[in-house]
């Protein structure tokens, strides 16, 4: 109830932080580090037996002491005395059969006044009619979010229960958030939002309604372009990443920006699909119309995706391409096949290079989610939602593009463009000379020929790829069955998009013994069906590769299907597969090579002499098109 919250209690804890607790307004001192586990996580199950073998793994994950139920007694003894020192007369940790717990009530706990404000504001908020109920709404969720004084927990994070539950926080105050931002533009009050959903939107960029209320409030703000480019990167990333559309509340919020229906974009229903989309051409001709009203470029922050969580390897490399930056050189390069990590590593590089480039760090794909590449005009409009300003808008597509030019020219920004597919579409959005630096990505070597370095990923070492698997599954589910995780790996061909994916389903699917897995996946009919979780399959990138060669490659690489999988392959192979003679064979193989599908050797040896790689899960799905 919201009515027992009050001054009276002596002793209060908080989570929505730095753990902490005080009496009477001073601080405690909860001793050590082992010790404070123990409390944070009997806090985030405030008033519910927690056993001593999840305290176990809460402090000492995969290896425990022997004494560690001795130690865990110890603990929670003086937490007590700490505690009765406080308040002798109440009992706050308790010893039941099922465990420890610690008695609280939300006047004593930070995370139960959140919960309790916020199902008041929700009840409030469910009044669509009344504005002072809406009014009383934004106050409540107002309040709930001052109790949040940073990351939860942040400093116990090492240990993976404590993480998840303190992620599980986290989730529930960007859901408040939400809440309060919906109320703020029920009341036509949208400037507070546009500014509180700027940095949420960037941390949560494939959160749905995070950004249809950042693209209503950028709409009820005046802001029409920046609203239109939320849109195209949000559905260009849900399309790339997850593999779906956007939802229809999205959709609606989009068709009244494009309609320029403010009163629609505050409806908290979302209007019926109508024909707002038509005249809309295949080739981003609205985006292209929004890039020559766009205002001029102007100084912008940082917009960088984030890092996948649970990213490892790639040390090497990482530090090889950030030295290569810092080192002055203007288009760095970034290749390889599908799969292999391209936009994560460049990602990863233009954070730790974030205190080098003082004018901002920008993230643009430059192709469409059907792999077609999209036009610099289409590219310059989105870059424009970061980087405008007041001044006049340049009168037609080209002149942005020279507007874009001209300032990029003269600032030291870093520009990561990922998934180039030719050359042309990158020249045309850089300048020839200024301070800037350009970290590229491309499946296709080719394209990158100009570039002043150029990094050719290979395939994680199997090390870093069961690194990988045991950051997400556990260490110990790894070393009870090291053969089977190496199957596993190398079933996945190493490659770090379906390492991270086979190990996101087992983390899932705990019951299933890592052997039954990797038996599952010696398959190769099944195992593009087995490399899926929930809307993530490897199988969309891999036809996404596809959709981008013209007829003539893919026919060739169909071509290839029949060769034995995870083996390299000669021209004369080639040549007797394809039915052709070895200098049309040699022609149709570079061609793929030049494409990214085919990786040739590093040492050079003469065409008929060189073994040729085809990636095993392209290989796969080649034979499934054929």
């Amino acid at each position: 109830m919201l009515g027992s919250t009050g001054s009276s209690a002596r002793l209060r804890f908080r989570l929505l932080g730095p753990l902490g607790a005080e009496a009477q307004d001073r601080p405690l001192d909860l001793g050590p580090l082992k010790q404070r586990l123990v409390l944070a996580f009997l806090l985030c199950r405030p008033n519910t037996p927690v056993s001593v073998d999840t305290l176990t793994e809460v402090v000492w994950q995969d290896e425990p002491p022997r004494t560690a139920r001795k130690n865990l007694q110890v603990y929670v003894s003086t937490l007590r005395r700490l505690f009765a020192s406080v308040d002798a007369g109440r009992e706050w940790l308790v010893h039941r059969p099922g465990g420890y717990l610690i008695r609280v009530d939300e006047s004593e706990l930070d995370t139960l006044r959140f919960q309790s404000l916020l199902r008041a504001g929700r009840e409030a908020a469910a009044d669509a009619c009344d504005e002072a109920a809406h009014e009383r709404a934004g106050a409540l969720f107002a309040e709930a979010l001052h109790l949040w004084s940073g990351p939860p927990l942040a400093e116990l994070g090492h240990s993976p229960l404590v993480r998840a539950a303190a992620e599980r926080l986290g989730a529930a105050h960007v859901s408040a958030v939400e809440d309060w931002a919906e109320v703020q533009l029920r009341l036509d009050n949208p400037r507070p939002v546009v500014n509180a959903l700027a940095d949420l939107a960037e941390q949560h960029p494939l959160r749905e309604r995070l950004r249809a209320l950042q693209l209503t409030a950028l709409h009820q703000a005046g802001r029409r372009t920046e609203a239109l480019a939320v849109y195209s990167e949000l559905r260009q990333q849900l399309s790339r990443e997850l593999g779906l559309s956007p939802s229809p509340e999205l959709d609606a919020c989009y068709r009244a920006v494009l309609t320029d229906q403010g009163s629609a974009a505050r409806s908290p229903r979302p209007p019926a699909r109508a024909a707002a989309d038509a005249g809309e051409g295949p080739n981003g001709e609205r985006l292209a119309r929004a890039a020559t009203r766009a205002p001029r470029p102007q100084p912008c922050t940082n917009r960088l995706p984030q890092v996948p969580a649970g990213f490892t390897g790639r040390a090497e490399e990482l530090d090889d391409l950030v030295a290569t930056v810092r080192s002055g050189r203007r288009l760095v390069a970034v290749t390889g096949p599908v799969g292999i990590g391209k936009t994560t590593l460049a990602v990863q590089a233009a954070h730790w290079l974030r205190d080098d480039f003082p004018d901002g760090q920008l993230f643009v794909r430059l192709a469409r989610p059907d792999g077609t590449v999209r036009t610099p005009a289409e590219v310059v409009a989105e870059l424009g939602r970061d980087t405008t300003s007041d001044e006049p808008a340049p009168a037609s597509a080209e002149d942005a593009l020279s507007a874009w030019r001209t300032w990029l020219g003269t600032r030291r920004l870093l520009l990561v463009l990922d998934d180039a597919r030719d050359v042309e579409s990158v020249r045309a959005l850089l300048p020839e000379q200024g301070p800037a630096s350009v970290v590229l990505t491309s499946r296709a070597p080719l394209v990158t020929a100009g570039a002043a370095a150029r990094f050719e990923l290979p395939p994680f070492t199997p090390q870093e790829a069961l690194d990988l698997l045991a950051a997400v599954i556990g260490r110990r589910r790894v070393c009870c069955d090291p053969a089977a995780a190496e199957a596993i790996v190398t079933s996945c061909g190493l490659l770090p998009l379906a390492v991270s994916v086979a190990a996101h389903k087992l983390s899932v699917l705990r019951h299933v013994p890592l052997a039954e897995f990797a038996d599952r996946l010696t398959d190769p009919h099944g195992l593009l069906d087995e490399l899926a979780v929930g809307p993530v399959a490897v199988r969309l990138p891999l036809g996404d590769q596809w959709n981008a060669l013209d007829v003539p490659e893919r026919a060739a690489l169909a071509q290839l299907g029949p060769l034995p999988l995870s083996v390299p392959f000669t021209l004369d192979q080639a040549a007797d597969l394809m039915g052709r003679d070895h200098r049309h064979a040699l022609r149709e193989v570079e061609r793929l090579i030049a494409a990214g599908v085919v990786v040739s050797p590093v040492d050079e040896v003469s065409a008929h002499a060189a073994r040729y790689v085809l990636p095993p899960l392209t290989h796969v799905y080649a034979r499934e098109r054929v």
